[in-house]
């Protein structure tokens, strides 16, 4: 039902890989609405882009997922580094290759954010008019308030951005990278320290491509990062599909109120994780996502 190429673009000098998904009559009726597709934070395009894409392709668009600077099998150094700044600059270049490409129409181009990658593709949507409309799935979308209630509290958020800090300090001063795991259910130093299946599971997540390795210089730039502020920003047609077992569900009511243009949101069942792979969460997700977009980039 589909064909898949792999593609690079530029990203400030860096050379992104990605997936461009295609239907496989692709071309046969004239070119085709765009959707650029990311996911979690420290993710690769294999955990869960590339299953979001394909099943946007077999719907009938072409889907671009990519690997961020430094991640996966795009160039770009430091590695593993989670910086919001440097991954709303390589959706923007995204967006550019996508537009681009002869089997995609530029006036039709929306963007899906999964997890983490909802702020991401916010944060370019709110500068980008090129994005027509926007999908989040179980996003995370979080600002000051919403950092000290996930981590702990201020203390605990004040300690991890110190200690971010000092990291970028290290590495600016030697070259050398400080990393922990992404996830460990033994590791109190893992950015997520508990027994999490999706990412230790070689069934699931936790495959070759994807190292579980989490630079700590990240956490500065993440937990100062504010999202539900975009929200009155975007004014593109948005949709949001979450539950309120998955993560942070009071940032996607908060952001979702905030936001100027027409939104919706789907109120569904499930954890954060079934959400990237699992059903029905994907299947009702992807179809969701397909209705939105049908209607929004007709």
């Amino acid at each position: 039902m589909t064909r898949t190429i792999k593609v690079t673009f530029d990203s400030e000098g860096v050379a992104l890989t990605g997936n461009l998904f295609l239907p496989d009559d692709a071309g046969a009726s004239g070119p085709l609405p765009g959707v650029v597709v990311a996911g979690t934070w420290t993710s690769v395009k294999e955990l869960m882009a590339d299953r979001y894409a394909e099943r946007l392709a077999a719907r009938g668009h072409a889907a671009l997922s990519f690997d961020f600077t430094g991640f996966g099998e795009s160039a770009g150094t430091p590695r593993d580094v989670e910086d919001p700044a440097r991954k709303v600059r390589d959706i923007h270049h995204a967006v550019t290759f996508l537009a681009g490409h002869e089997a995609v129409d530029a006036d039709r181009i929306g963007a899906l954010g999964i997890c983490a990658a909802a702020m991401y593709m916010s944060d370019n949507a709110a500068r980008d008019p090129r994005v027509r409309s926007l999908a989040l799935v179980a996003p995370w979308l979080h600002d000051a308030a919403i950092c000290e209630a996930a981590y702990g509290g201020a203390e605990a958020v004040a300690e991890r951005v110190k200690t971010g800090r000092e990291a970028r300090a290290r590495y600016e001063e030697t070259g050398e990278v400080d990393y922990v795991p992404v996830v460990s259910a033994t590791d109190e130093r893992a950015a997520m320290p508990y027994d999490i299946d999706f990412y230790l599971n070689p069934a699931r997540g936790g495959i070759p491509a994807w190292p579980n390795r989490f630079a700590v210089m990240s956490w500065a730039d993440w937990l100062t990062y504010d999202a539900v502020a975009l929200a009155p920003r975007i004014t593109q047609p948005t949709l949001l599909v979450h539950s309120e077992d998955a993560a942070i569900p009071e940032g996607a009511h908060r952001f979702h109120a905030g936001l100027a243009g027409p939104k919706d949101i789907l109120w569904t069942e499930g954890t954060q994780f079934d959400f990237y792979d699992q059903e029905p969460q994907v299947a009702l997700a992807v179809d969701t996502v397909t209705a939105h977009f049908g209607r929004t980039l007709a």
